[in-house]
This record gives C-alpha cells, sequence and structure tokens, in this order.
C-alpha cells in the first residue's frame, strides 16, 4: 500500500475497535487515527490502549481526517449527522457501518458528499472480515480506493450495488450469528451423547474451522463437500436425512429473509 489515508472513526464499540486494531496492525501510525466516542472512561481507556488520539466531539474528531467511518449504531446516525453536516467537505470520504442506512440517508443531510455504504461482519475482529462496499451517487473510483483499503485491513472487501447491501446484511453481516447457533446447538448435542463440555467445545470449534478452511481454501463447492462426507447409508447420510425431512434449508432462508427486512426497516427509520 503506497498511501495510508488519515481515518476518523466515529463510533468505537466492537466493530470500530477492531477497524482501529486492524489499522494500527496494517502499518497505520496512531497519529494517523481519530477515534470519537460518548463517555469520558471509554476515552481513556482506548488512548490508552492504542495511543490515538480520542474525543467525545465528532466534529474535532473528523477534522482533516481523509476517510470518515461512521460506525454509530443505525438509530443514532441521524443524530450525528445533523451534528457534523457541515462539518464534512467534498475532499473526504465518508464510509457509513450501519446497517441498513442508505447513501440517500447521508445526501439528506450532508449534501454532495462522497459515501461509500459498508457492511464489514465481526470476524473482523480478527482480521478474517468479509465486507461488502457500495458506493453512493457522489463517491466515485478514488473514494472506493479509500474505503477498500481501509477496510481491507481486517478482511477482504467486494464492491457491488447498493441494492444489494441489505441481501450482504443478512447473509455475512448476520451470518456469524448463524454460525455460533450451531455450534451452540451441536455442542449441546454432543453433551446429551455423553461427551464433557471441555472436549464437546474443542471438537465443534475445530470442526467449523476445518470445515470453513475446506470452503476457502479448495475450489470445491459446499454441495461437492457435503457429497465426499456422505457415505450412502452411512451416519453423515441419517444426519442429513433429518435436517432435510426437518426443513433445514427453509429455516435458513427465512431466517435470512428476516434478517434482509429489518435491514430494510431500520435503512427506513429516519
Amino acid at each position: 500500500m503506497n498511501t495510508r489515508f488519515s481515518v476518523a472513526i466515529v463510533g468505537v464499540g466492537a466493530m470500530g475497535e477492531a477497524l482501529a486494531s486492524g489499522l494500527l496492525a496494517a502499518g497505520w501510525g496512531a497519529g494517523d487515527l481519530s477515534l470519537c466516542v460518548r463517555r469520558v472512561e471509554r476515552a481513556d481507556e482506548l488512548a490508552h490502549r492504542t495511543g490515538c488520539p480520542v474525543s467525545l466531539d465528532p466534529a474535532e474528531t473528523i477534522s482533516g481526517r481523509d476517510v470518515v467511518v461512521v460506525a454509530v449504531k443505525p438509530r443514532d446516525v441521524e443524530d450525528l449527522l445533523k451534528t457534523i453536516a457541515g462539518e464534512v467537505t467534498e475532499e473526504q470520504t465518508v464510509v457509513s457501518l450501519a446497517a441498513g442506512v442508505t447513501t440517500a440517508a447521508y445526501q439528506k443531510h450532508l449534501g454532495a458528499i462522497p459515501v461509500v455504504r459498508a457492511m464489514p461482519n465481526t470476524p473482523a475482529l480478527v482480521r478474517e472480515g468479509v465486507t461488502g462496499v457500495a458506493p453512493g451517487p457522489h463517491a466515485g473510483t478514488e473514494h472506493l480506493d479509500r474505503a477498500r483499503q481501509v477496510l481491507g485491513a481486517v478482511g477482504s472487501v467486494r464492491i457491488m450495488e447498493e441494492t444489494l447491501m441489505d441481501a450482504v446484511t443478512a447473509v455475512s453481516g448476520t451470518g456469524p450469528a448463524y454460525v455460533f447457533l450451531l455450534a451452540e446447538a451441536l455442542t449441546e448435542a454432543a453433551m446429551r451423547e455423553g461427551l464433557s463440555r471441555d472436549i464437546a467445545e474443542s471438537f465443534v470449534h475445530q470442526t467449523i474451522r476445518g470445515a470453513g478452511h475446506l470452503l476457502t481454501d479448495t475450489s470445491k463447492s459446499p454441495a461437492e463437500l457435503r457429497y465426499e462426507v456422505t457415505s450412502p447409508g452411512g451416519t453423515t447420510a441419517a444426519a442429513m436425512h433429518v435436517l432435510e425431512e426437518r426443513g433445514f434449508r427453509a429455516v435458513v432462508e427465512d431466517a435470512v429473509r428476516a434478517a434482509a427486512l429489518r435491514a430494510r426497516e431500520l435503512g427506513g427509520a429516519d
């Protein structure tokens, strides 16, 4: 990376802090970042841990920064935009991490400012995130490049149309929770079959990790990988029969649809 853009992160919860940590690990200096939080105690904690300047004032935080990352909760976006309206310039790139909030909502308060809508996920905490990004009407290639470089510090980045972002939220943004619920269920089932909790958790966690590597590190499709482990008349076949019979696919589809609908509702809330 030849250029390290200066970055302001407004709203440093789990995702905002993951991004800050990823940027520092990727070579950004503490002085290249500025952070904004609501509470003095949180500001002191972050300043001590990261070495970055931390403020309670969003306008102070974003002043002079190349990229402004909005990482507050969706319900708090409108109040923040009212606060920083007139403070953001056309030379800056605004990157929104708020689920469901459209770039049109930003234009309403900020005007013709380059805005890139993004949806990362929690594996960003371990630099294994995946982020979908979509440009607003005033964002060009250079603004997408800025967003991609910043968000690339915590994982992979894919550019797409904004109309697809609610689906991204429902699949990858919400997706880790589906996997964690599966891990909980598998662990509980293993314990009912006689395994101790520590052994059950160890086997379940490593199984999910290994299966993930098979998906990402081989060229085989999920169906091919499933067929390879499903011998006719075997144990996996018995398990797959139960899952299919109980409507596993339909339940997943309904869950994704519910998450996408909620993302659209959040976007319309402002």
